[in-house]
């Protein structure tokens, strides 16, 4: 028996190494995010060319085109453009929201970026973790969900002509609170587990403390 002790601490620690490795399978799915970046820059450009279109030179088409997309046909020019830069927000509020799932994401689950001392570095990045990580991107649905909330309230009086316009802007005044309160939420867990894990004794883990109880 003690002479397989040695092949079997080779095998444990190569599974180990093979697990920690692991971590690399997440590299694509980053990748695949910047490219879904790109094509959120490629859609903010065009709503830009529309907006600047009906705006500026007072082409039809593109007036056309953006009442189209935020579906209100009979808002006025004034409305149009206020919920063209109100979309133009949200999607730079996504794309912010992909950026700190990109580049917190890699830092925390894959590898260091190696980032100290950078001049563009964010100042979140220094001491992000998982649960800081989950109550930032709350924050951040919540952002976008305020976008969402503030178009649909400008363009409630086109919303409430339809039978289920009434309805669609009470569920999203719903979903709403549900993310403050799912943040509130996160935030709390967060701060109450820093807090068990400043306090905890030298040596001695939150997570056995609750085991030993």
């Amino acid at each position: 028996m003690p002479a397989s002790l040695p092949a079997q601490s080779g095998f444990r620690r190569t599974l180990s190494n093979l697990i920690f490795l692991s971590r690399w399978l997440q590299a694509p799915l980053y990748v695949g995010l910047i490219v879904a970046q790109a094509i959120y820059v490629y859609r903010f450009m065009i709503e830009l060319w529309h907006l600047i279109g009906h705006s500026v030179f007072g082409d039809k088409h593109a007036f056309e085109a953006a009442t189209l997309a935020l579906g209100a046909p009979q808002a006025s020019a004034e409305t149009i453009v206020m919920l063209t830069v109100l979309g133009l927000i949200d999607v730079v509020m996504i794309a912010n929201l992909l950026i700190m799932v990109i580049i917190g994401g890699y830092e925390t689950f894959v590898s260091r970026l190696n980032l100290q001392g950078h001049p563009d570095q964010p100042e979140w990045l220094s001491h992000v973790n998982a649960g800081i990580l989950k109550v930032k991107l709350a924050t951040a649905l919540i952002g976008i969900s305020s976008v969402h909330l503030l178009k649909s309230f400008i363009n409630a009086t086109e919303m409430l002509k339809t039978d289920t316009g009434g309805q669609a802007l009470m569920w999203q005044v719903i979903i709403h609170v549900v993310f403050l309160l799912s943040a509130v939420a996160l935030a709390w867990i967060d701060r109450l587990t820093w807090s068990s894990a400043t306090h905890a004794p030298k040596g001695k883990s939150v997570v056995g403390e609750v085991a030993a109880h």
